[in-house]
């Protein structure tokens, strides 16, 4: 199947659809480009039906799952428009645009990203994870592929201010971590998607086992949030091409800086002399 075709695929596909299915196919068909950035719950809302329909619908199309479908859907928008466009989260960027555009535009996506995080900021769930980060004996926090990246940089800032703070990269390491977790700690799971597999799966140990879970993710309605106590939303749109992006990034990073800042402030004392601490013990190797 050509990519350009994938829409087309849908329309010749329709009269072997359940009458779910049905509703699926037409709202993609009237929605292609707000469906790419939309979860499996999100569809399936949207539709009336459950995501088991989704799901359906994606195997009838013969995709091995969501992604997938979201990905040729992408790639069909994409070769369909008119005009050659780099998605780049919200603001498109042209190919034919000129550096002084460029930079513009993704300043702007960047701002925008940081925007709607703050937009979606509840603070009661904000109050809630700051509880289970002051009563935790020991904070884990995990992330694959560019989600790993921020868990790293969440480690290392926090860190800074406390020695309880943990971080182990390898995903196997990670899933062997969850399942030893006690009703002590607290998992902080980091997925743009929601729907990344490693991180449901640990997540589900976790929580399983007793431990607070803690996720940050796009989407409300998506499987890391099904295993989570609390879900911290971050802005920023991102397509299955998008993976990673810098924007998305951002929105996470921002609401660790969110979190830290508020931990600092409620145990201010010990933070600041940590922080001192940890200053010192690395100024010998800064020139």
């Amino acid at each position: 199947m050509a990519n350009g075709d994938f829409l087309s695929s849908i329309q010749a596909s329709y009269g072997h659809f359940t009458k779910a299915e049905k509703k699926v196919a037409d709202y993609i068909l009237k929605n292609p480009k707000q469906v790419i950035f939309m979860s499996i719950s999100d569809l399936a809302e949207a539709c009336n039906v459950g995501d088991t329909s989704v799901f359906r619908f994606c195997r009838t199309m013969k995709l091995q799952g969501y992604q997938e479908f979201k990905m040729q859907l992408s790639l069909s928008i994409n070769t369909s428009d008119e005009d050659i466009e780099l998605k780049t989260g919200m603001t498109p960027i042209s190919l034919d645009d000129s550096f002084g555009v460029l930079s513009q535009k993704v300043l702007q996506n960047n701002l925008n990203a940081i925007n709607e995080t703050f937009s979606l900021l509840k603070p009661e769930e904000i109050a809630r994870a700051m509880y289970y980060f002051e009563k935790a004996e020991h904070v884990y926090f995990f992330g694959v592929g560019t989600s790993m990246v921020t868990a790293l940089a969440a480690t290392n800032k926090f860190l800074r201010i406390t020695p309880k703070v943990h971080c182990v990269i390898d995903a196997h390491m990670q899933a062997m971590l969850a399942s030893m977790l006690t009703e002590n700690d607290l998992a902080v799971v980091i997925s743009y998607s929601g729907a990344t597999k490693d991180t449901i799966h640990v997540a589900k140990l976790a929580k399983n086992v007793g431990a607070k879970v803690v996720s940050i993710t796009r989407h409300e309605k998506s499987p890391l949030a099904a295993h989570s106590n609390v879900t911290i939303l971050c802005g920023s749109n991102e397509g299955p091409l998008d993976g990673g992006s810098t924007s998305g990034q951002i929105s996470q990073l921002y609401l660790i800086d969110l979190l830290y800042m508020e931990y600092y402030k409620k145990r201010y004392e010990v933070s600041n002399i940590n922080n001192q601490k940890t200053s010192s013990a690395v100024l010998d190797k800064i020139y």
